[in-house]
């Protein structure tokens, strides 16, 4: 990899050359333009990081040049070098995106400073995109799993309202299904994407705590108020917030959310400066809303203005098509964050996956998958790598082999003899004869099928 280049330009001689051999020094690849039309040709032949830029040149002048080069790649940092007296053209050309100028005659440790601190905004800047890039990756739309209707048909309403700007978004259902995925997704896709996005969950935070933590507070509003604080209203001004649990928030704070959405301003506690915010709320709850409402534990006139755009997410029982292609992305996923092969589960564990209610819906299946990436060194998760207690509550093979009902995809026999051998241990509570009885088996017969299958070493 190159190291750092510059270009300097500047029409006279020896400070081109004395800004050369200082930078050269300093280990930067240092390239030289005595004019505009000299310098625009090089930064299309060899891309510089930084321009060290006059601002009087002959011909195409300093800020002819600057807005050329910012047309070129506008992540080119320039640094303007200007005679004294002329601190407006050096304002202007900061209007025009220069990073930072300085005066002749400069000092060239000054000099080394500013570039230094320039080359570092860049690597910042760099660093800010990829990160931002990366959040795009991890939690946008194209990052959701889902085939089946009901997913396509949420995965479409999150497109339209990211889109919307629509200022507030209820997302229901049950625990684990994602809620806070698809919150961040409608961020994400949204043109609020660049601003932040807060999240709290409202039943983790006390409702004493909970009004400081989303409006922040002034200094000594109570006890332990020793500084003004910011909330989280306020932090994420111009982006999302993200209000998990919503059913859980207290009656009286409830009325405080509704004046906020209402008026779109809030008071710091102990506060009487009126604040104005510009945020997107979406809410989240796997309670019904409406029931609590008739409990009268939830506002009525809160509720209508958090669901303008609702959003039901189905539990994974309900698009069991979708629990495959996401056990092949968590395989994917924890093979590389461990370090593993596994390339995917055997045709008994498969269907024991795709029978298996999931009352914890995508999280458990995901924590599932983790612990026998985890805990397992083979190629393939086999039946006896799923919790035991999965097993236990699923399907026909789970309550004896009389019952089993061959699927039309086919079942690997061997899966059928292995689950047996360890349904036998584990009902004689590791007793070997007691176990080959249950199966009507030999104790030598037993002990082959349990050495051929890892249960004996």
């Amino acid at each position: 990899m190159r190291n750092t280049r510059i270009l300097v330009v500047d029409d006279e001689h020896l400070i081109r050359w004395s800004l050369e051999q200082s930078l050269l020094k300093q280990g930067y690849d240092v390239g030289t333009a005595a004019s505009g039309e000299e310098a625009i040709k090089q930064i299309h032949e060899e891309t510089p990081e930084l321009v060290l830029l006059d601002i009087q040149l002959p011909g195409m002048d300093g800020l002819e040049v600057l807005q050329k080069v910012k047309e070129i790649d506008s992540e080119i940092i320039v640094v303007m070098v200007t005679a004294l007296g002329v601190l407006e053209t050096a304002v202007k050309a900061m209007r025009l995106g220069a990073h930072d100028y300085i005066n002749k005659p400069f000092n060239l440790d000054e000099l080394s400073i500013i570039v230094k601190k320039a080359l570092e905004t860049r690597q910042l800047r760099k660093e800010v995109a990829h990160l931002r890039s990366a959040q795009e990756s991890k939690f946008g739309i194209d990052n959701i799993i889902g085939d089946s209707r009901h997913m396509k048909q949420v995965l479409d309403m999150v497109r339209k309202v990211a889109k919307s700007d629509a200022s507030t978004v209820l997302i229901q259902g049950e625990s684990g299904t994602g809620k806070e995925l698809i919150a961040r997704a409608i961020h994400m896709e949204s043109a609020r994407k660049d601003k932040p996005f807060m999240a709290i969950n409202c039943a983790a935070v006390p409702e004493t705590l909970l009004e400081s933590e989303l409006m922040g507070h002034e200094k000594g509003a109570f006890t332990d108020a020793k500084m003004q604080k910011r909330g989280l209203f306020e932090m994420s001004d111009g982006g999302t917030i993200f209000l998990d649990e919503i059913g859980d928030m207290e009656m009286g704070m409830q009325a405080k959310l509704l004046r906020i959405l209402e008026e779109r301003t809030f008071r710091r506690v102990g506060g009487t400066k009126e604040i104005p915010v510009d945020v997107r709320i979406v809410s989240a709850t796997n309670q019904e809303l409406l029931k609590k409402i008739e409990e009268k534990t939830f506002r009525n006139d809160l509720y209508y203005r958090l669901q303008v755009i609702p959003i039901y997410l189905p539990p994974l029982r309900e698009r069991r098509e979708d629990i495959m292609p996401l056990v092949d992305f968590f395989i994917q996923y924890y093979n590389k964050e461990f370090g593993k092969t596994v390339a995917g589960v055997s045709k008994m564990a498969r269907k024991f996956l795709e029978e298996y209610e999931w009352p914890g819906n995508v999280r458990e299946l995901r924590n599932i998958i983790e612990r026998a990436i985890i805990l397992e060194n083979e190629e393939t998760l086999m039946l006896e790598h799923l919790p035991r207690e999965l097993i236990s509550k699923t399907g026909d093979i789970a309550s004896g082999p009389m019952s089993l009902r061959i699927p039309p995809e086919g079942i690997d026999i061997e899966d059928v003899e292995r689950e047996l051998i360890r349904q036998a241990l584990e009902v004689s509570d590791g007793n070997q004869s007691k176990a080959a009885q249950k199966l009507s088996l030999g104790i030598d017969a037993f002990r082959y099928r349990m050495k051929k299958f890892g249960f004996l070493s």
